[in-house]
């Protein structure tokens, strides 16, 4: 058993591309967009407001207080906003280079198997991160984001409906960039498998080669008669030409002779 190299729908692997460079591009602007701090300290303090979430004041009141420092949630922490700009710098990279090694027929299905899979792992953490729970707080546990969970027009703040429009976007994207890396692994897979007509190839291409490899004289016999057919090749044409053309005597022959002593004008004279 082995892996075919060729795609069995190509067509569908270039739709893919293109769907992937939207999403891409989409999910860069939006992520750019948010970056570092636009939505995330007021869509917190927002659902602090309405007793949604924990508040992003409890790092002071812990200060306040002489108690344990709570972690920051993983939805509300800066490593997650910039985790999202780099998978998506990183998924930009990939497709370019993707579309640069398939249009050289070197984008084999295997390769794409192993490396969407990685892909995914990591737009798998990013989106449990934008849905991940909130419980620093006690009195006010969070099993995902209210913006996500709720529509925006329980905001607080009216200033916060269009950064938790932005943030259902996100996600949104987020879904869909997980879901197209996703596919690419059984599209990759079914293309590994090979055709019958690909396997009757293989088949036919290892048994010509161990006949080949069976037959010890088949190479030295190949080159005797090359050799023989050099030969005759040769002998018939020195027979075609006349003796006096192929020995000719050129003023180059006579002087190289007249050093050696050996004149043959003068020995036949």
């Amino acid at each position: 058993m082995y892996c075919a190299r060729k795609w069995k729908n190509p067509r569908l692997v270039i739709a893919l591309f293109f769907v992937e460079l939207g999403g891409t591009i989409a999910a860069l602007a939006l992520f750019g967009i948010a970056a570092p701090d636009l939505f995330r300290t007021n869509l917190w303090q927002d659902g602090s407001d309405n007793g949604f979430n924990s508040s992003p004041n409890q790092v002071l009141y812990a200060y306040a207080n002489y108690r344990p420092i709570p972690k920051t949630p993983l939805i509300w922490s800066s490593f997650l906003t910039n985790y999202n700009i780099v998978i998506s710098i990183f998924s930009m990279f990939v497709l370019l280079v993707k579309a640069v090694m398939f249009v050289m027929h070197v984008w084999y299905p295997l390769l794409s198997a192993i490396l969407h899979a990685i892909i995914v792992a990591l737009w798998a953490v990013s989106v449990y991160g934008q849905a991940s729970p909130d419980y620093s707080d006690p009195e006010h546990p969070s099993k995902i984001a209210w913006y996500l969970a709720k529509p925006c027009s329980v905001a607080h703040k009216s200033s916060n409906i269009h950064g938790c429009q932005m943030m259902k976007g996100t996600f949104a994207v987020t879904i869909v960039m997980l879901a197209v890396f996703f596919f690419h692994i059984p599209l990759s897979i079914y293309s590994m498998y090979p055709s019958k007509t690909a396997r009757h190839a293989r088949m036919t291409s290892l048994e010509s080669e161990a006949n080949m490899k069976e037959s010890p004289h088949s190479d030295s016999t190949t080159e005797q008669q090359w050799e023989a057919n050099g030969d005759s090749k040769r002998g018939f044409e020195l027979g075609a030409v006349p003796a006096g053309i192929r020995n000719p005597t050129t003023p180059r022959t006579t002087a190289f002779n007249a050093l050696s002593g050996r004149l043959p004008l003068r020995s036949q004279k």
